[in-house]
């Protein structure tokens, strides 16, 4: 069955009553048909039905031992971090969600997990970069802003020679387009909030572990931090799952239209995005995944003109967060990677000049033209 299929019919005959959208189990506890029996559900934080069965489908979509549903990506991230100890060493994307930095950098690396960050793009960096005490490799893939694309396969290769786990964050690119476990991963973890739900309505994590005793560790965490998302949350990402195939096939041909278009206007110094022809990583995502994403970022050439076009923009909104139906553009440096060394930036090229675009189902006619009032007279202002 094609994934566009199992994410439609996600939910559909899990619940006794023949319900074909999965009800709210709205419930904190359930009561026990006597003594030492149980209905198999016991305590939300433990397990709840909705959640089980959006669960069960990510497990399923990603062909996973087990899924999870967490309070926010974060949280999923968190959860997956408590896994590892003090002393442990790992790998990181260099330019990846800046949320992701700050966790490690501000709060892990306080109780003795260390971080080293590199460009997970170029394998060298990545074999250099292995320690005695590597255990994991974290990568987004394509990366945040910069959208680089890391080789997963090969990547999960060089982990397993040195016993370490790759875990990817496939935020960007969902299990439609991209499965990184059957890549080799080992685990896969998301931002639900953004593409999986698809409607900035909700707040969520998902995690899938390819192994069975790696899966029980998790959930023991889990259960132990209580990083577990809410009946109501869980049935808004399911609902907004069984779009995400059509919702994806109309972001990924708008980003494509918008990207070329970028890439030919005279006040736009660069386009980062793999769907075109010149990014180093087209001929690795054309050849592993189903398309290339609905992440844009460019850059102008001052931070006056990036200002001008966030105030100018009408149709598009200027906002954080990015994977909803409603096209958005941000401005990295100040709010997704503002707590990033400002020098790390710079070097890496999250700039002044560079702003971030997450393209959404409107017509594309109607952004291009939005994108175009709001560069008007870009001369006088650079």
């Amino acid at each position: 069955m094609r994934t566009s299929t199992k994410l439609v019919q996600l939910g559909v005959g899990k619940d006794p009553t023949g319900a074909i959208s999965f009800p709210v189990y709205q419930t904190s506890t359930f009561r026990h048909p006597s003594f030492g029996e149980s209905t198999g559900y016991d305590y939300s934080r433990s397990g709840n039905p909705t959640r089980q069965v959006l669960e069960e489908g990510i497990a399923e979509l990603e062909a996973g031992v087990k899924g999870f549903a967490c309070a926010s990506g974060m949280a999923a991230l968190t959860s997956l971090l408590l896994l590892f100890q003090r002393g442990d060493h790992l790998i990181v994307t260099e330019d990846l969600y800046g949320g992701t930095f700050r966790l490690l950098d501000k709060v892990f690396l306080r109780f003795g997990l260390e971080a080293t960050f590199i460009d997970t793009s170029d394998l060298d960096q990545v074999r250099r970069a292995m320690q005695n005490n590597t255990r994991a490799i974290l990568l987004e893939t394509p990366t945040n802003p910069l959208l680089k694309v890391a080789d997963i396969a090969k990547i999960s290769e060089i982990c397993r020679a040195h016993n370490a786990l790759t875990i990817v964050d496939n935020t960007f690119m969902t299990p439609y387009l991209q499965k990184p476990i059957a890549l080799g991963a080992d685990i896969v973890v998301y931002s639900a909030t953004k593409f999986m739900s698809g409607h900035n309505d909700v707040v969520a994590g998902l995690v899938v572990i390819k192994d069975e005793k790696l899966a029980e560790r998790f959930g023991f965490v889990q259960n132990s931090v209580g990083a577990v998302l809410g009946p109501q949350d869980s049935w808004l990402v399911l609902r907004g799952m069984k779009t995400l195939g059509i919702r994806l096939d109309r972001q990924n041909r708008n980003a494509g239209i918008l990207a070329r278009w970028l890439s030919n206007h005279a006040a736009i110094k660069r386009v980062f995005y793999p769907g075109l022809e010149t990014h180093p990583g087209y001929r690795l995502l054309k050849e592993k995944t189903g398309g290339f994403g609905a992440m844009i970022s460019f850059e102008v050439p001052s931070k006056s003109l990036a200002i001008k076009v966030l105030n100018s923009v009408r149709l598009i909104s200027y906002a954080e967060s990015l994977g909803g139906v409603e096209t958005l553009i941000t401005f990295p440096a100040y709010q997704t990677h503002a707590d990033m060394d400002p020098a790390a930036r710079e070097r890496m090229g999250i700039n002044d000049g560079l702003l971030r675009l997450s393209v959404g189902i409107e017509d594309a006619d109607d952004l291009l033209a939005d994108l175009e009032q709001a560069l008007e007279g870009w001369e006088a202002v650079v």
